[in-house]
């Protein structure tokens, strides 16, 4: 799935999550989740994705470096999990669930046997983490940031543990960014995904779910 589709996809379960024009929501989702081919999405999201400016083009070139650094740090984890994964033995197509536990149980420990030193901030270093609560704050104000901290604060995530290559529990909730939110922080590579546990902000893998980095205080 391309970035733009991503976007578009997590709109939709957003509008849904937020019970904002339901009936859209739902014809939006279902085009998306389905690829209907009569369907304006693709065309939509590839022009909508082509008028953003890229945020990297206008920022002063100590944030520019900090941010490339950042996602830099991202895309070495990246790297190293799938060097792991490609040395793994395939899934047959006709894989039992069972199996394909069993392989995702086995993925998760090499990650985490070769990340055996990882600690909080290697990713999440102090100038980029004060630079995401800043960004945070500065596109939810008011009522917006009102609504975000009540879907944050109660979604179901008591128990996700802060810590580093540890897995986040399958039967918590998945705390959705918004799109708008998605375009101006740092692009992740497609490995790692942006989640809110509580008022802290976690780095996770979402194929093995393992916890790859987190920073404190990230909501307003």
């Amino acid at each position: 799935m391309t970035r733009a589709a991503g976007i578009m996809f997590a709109f939709v379960r957003w509008q849904m999550k937020h019970k904002m024009n339901k009936v859209i929501g739902f014809v939006l989702g279902v085009s998306v989740m389905f690829g209907l081919t009569f369907s304006p999405l693709p065309a939509i999201a590839q022009q909508t994705a082509g008028q953003q400016p890229d945020p990297l083009d206008s920022m002063p070139p100590k944030q520019r470096e900090m941010v490339v650094g950042f996602q830099e740090r991202a895309k070495d984890y990246s790297k190293l999990r799938e060097s792991i994964e490609a040395k793994m033995p395939k899934l047959a197509k006709d894989s039992t669930p069972e199996q394909i536990e069993a392989h995702k149980t086995e993925f998760e420990k090499r990650v985490r046997s070769a990340r055996a030193g990882a600690k909080p901030g290697e990713l999440f270093t102090p100038d980029i983490a004060t630079y995401i609560r800043a960004t945070i704050k500065s596109e939810y104000k008011g009522t917006e940031r009102k609504e975000l901290r009540e879907t944050v604060l109660e979604a179901d995530t008591k128990g996700v543990p802060l810590r580093v290559n540890y897995v986040y529990p399958e039967t918590k909730e998945l705390v959705e960014m918004s799109p708008t939110l998605l375009l101006k922080l740092p692009q992740l590579p497609k490995q790692l995904r942006y989640r809110f546990v509580s008022r802290n902000m976690l780095l996770v893998d979402r194929e093995n779910g393992l916890i790859v980095d987190y920073m404190l205080d990230a909501l307003p």
